[in-house]
């Protein structure tokens, strides 16, 4: 496949690997290059530092630009298209590009003009390569000047079934250890093969650089370099677990429009995620977490105790974690349960459709089903079963578990008695289940994954 001539938008997480992976590709393509990272501070300085990189680049022309002093964006890729080879393939590379175009105005439009009447009539390859995952998205969007000239790639988190493979652990160590990394390389790649998590935990929190304590605050430093704000609101809902407005608003001690703002950010970054009850009526009990299991880990655990782990006060700190283990793994296991019933595409009820996976609450919680597969979401037409998840160390799901579970059946709106059941457990189950019912472990889950 013929790559030149072409523009890539690549787009993943921060410390997802997306940068190396660029990198290892330049250096296995062998051609001339010029890798950018823009840093945002100012418009002038990356101006400067586009044009110094350009020219001491291997570019065959490079020599040509030397001491350009560029004033915009158009005069700098100018530049560089004088820098580049008229017959040679090359590739330029230009990270972290959502902070040029939050910091000069004219940029899209620029790299639009140029690469459709300059730089894509060279045997160029153009990547550009980004962490703001809505902005990425939005360069390749209709009514924006690079609309369609770009092939768009995705750099995820690496998935529970990759972290299984990679580690060599069995299913449910390896949705621990998916918790705790999130499945970013970085975490994973120091985390020895066949470790438990309290393996690793011990070893990474005595390490004051390991990538489990600095990728956290690394990102959010970048993602929030002056809104306090969004920060704290992000503390309250992964480091204190407030899922409601008026909760967040309460524990961070804003106003409501504060939040709001604050909110948005969030929700536009990807950060959070917001979601409503999955039934036949709808509802408004919205509620708040953070997408990223790494970084509600963090929050909740590395943050509050980073003093003490500088300290090297370390089994304070690791039995603080073993004490709240199991309530904190029980949420946060909860969307990645969904999304991998989601994966295995069950069919339930005679339904020939797989449905979509979410979960049910009432503002006092006094109804909280863990699972409600539905037609669609967020008000359904249909609901196809109800769940429970038991994820705790000891014990399977039992006959105590499965009598509130249909208690709590008929409460949710479009269920009724006949509504077939779904068990996720880690450890199985001895409860009597219905026919039409079934029961998913650890292992089905990360199946789920291929």
């Amino acid at each position: 496949m013929d790559l030149t001539r072409q523009a890539i938008l690549i787009r993943g997480r921060r410390r997802v690997g997306k940068s190396r992976l660029v990198e290892q590709f330049i250096s296995s393509a062998g051609v001339p290059y010029i890798f950018f990272a823009a840093d945002g501070h100012s418009m002038q300085a990356d101006l400067r530092r586009f044009a110094d990189e350009v020219a001491a680049s291997n570019l065959p022309n490079a020599e040509a630009i030397a001491g350009a002093a560029p004033s915009n964006w158009r005069a700098a890729l100018q530049a560089l298209n004088v820098a580049l080879p008229d017959d040679g393939t090359c590739i330029v590379a230009i990270d972290e590009m959502p902070n040029l175009i939050a910091h000069a105005s004219g940029f899209e439009g620029a790299l639009q003009n140029i690469f459709d009447r300059q730089l894509s009539r060279k045997r160029l390859l153009l990547i550009g390569i980004g962490s703001d995952l809505a902005m990425m998205e939005q360069i390749n969007s209709y009514n924006r000047p690079f609309y369609q000239r770009a092939t768009e790639m995705v750099v995820p988190a690496m998935s529970p079934l990759e972290v299984a493979e990679m580690l060599g652990l069995p299913p449910h160590d390896a949705f621990d250890a998916y918790l705790v990394s999130g499945g970013l390389p970085l975490i994973l790649s120091e985390w020895p093969r066949g470790a438990t998590v309290w393996t690793y935990l011990k070893k990474a929190l005595k390490n004051p650089t390991s990538a489990l304590l600095v990728s956290a605050e690394r990102s959010m430093a970048a993602e929030f370099p002056r809104d306090v704000q969004a920060r704290e609101v992000l503390t309250a809902i992964g480091g204190r677990g407030e899922r409601t407005f008026t909760a967040i608003g309460q524990s961070c001690g804003i106003t409501a429009a504060a939040v709001s703002r604050a909110r948005e950010i969030l929700s536009t970054k990807r950060l959070v995620v917001a979601q409503r009850p999955l039934s036949t009526t709808s509802s408004k009990e919205t509620r708040y977490t953070v997408a990223d299991p790494y970084l509600r880990f963090w929050l909740t655990f590395i943050a509050p105790n980073m003093q003490r782990i500088e300290r090297g006060s370390v089994e304070p700190v690791l039995a603080n974690i073993k004490k709240s283990w199991d309530s904190w793994r029980g949420r946060a296991i909860e969307p990645v349960i969904h999304e991998s019933l989601a994966r295995m595409e069950l069919t339930y009820g005679g339904e020939d459709i797989p449905g979509v996976v979410g979960g049910f609450w009432t503002r006092t919680n006094s109804t909280e089903v863990d699972i409600v597969v539905a037609n669609r979401a967020p008000v359904a037409d249909a609901i196809y079963a109800v769940g429970s998840i038991k994820w705790r160390e000891g014990g399977p799901f039992d006959e105590a578990d499965l009598a509130q579970l249909i208690a709590q059946r008929p409460r949710v709106p479009g269920a009724c008695a006949d509504t077939p059941l779904v068990i996720v457990s880690r450890n199985g189950s001895t409860a009597t289940m219905s026919p039409g019912s079934r029961v998913v472990g650890p292992e089905e889950l990360l199946n789920a994954w291929r």
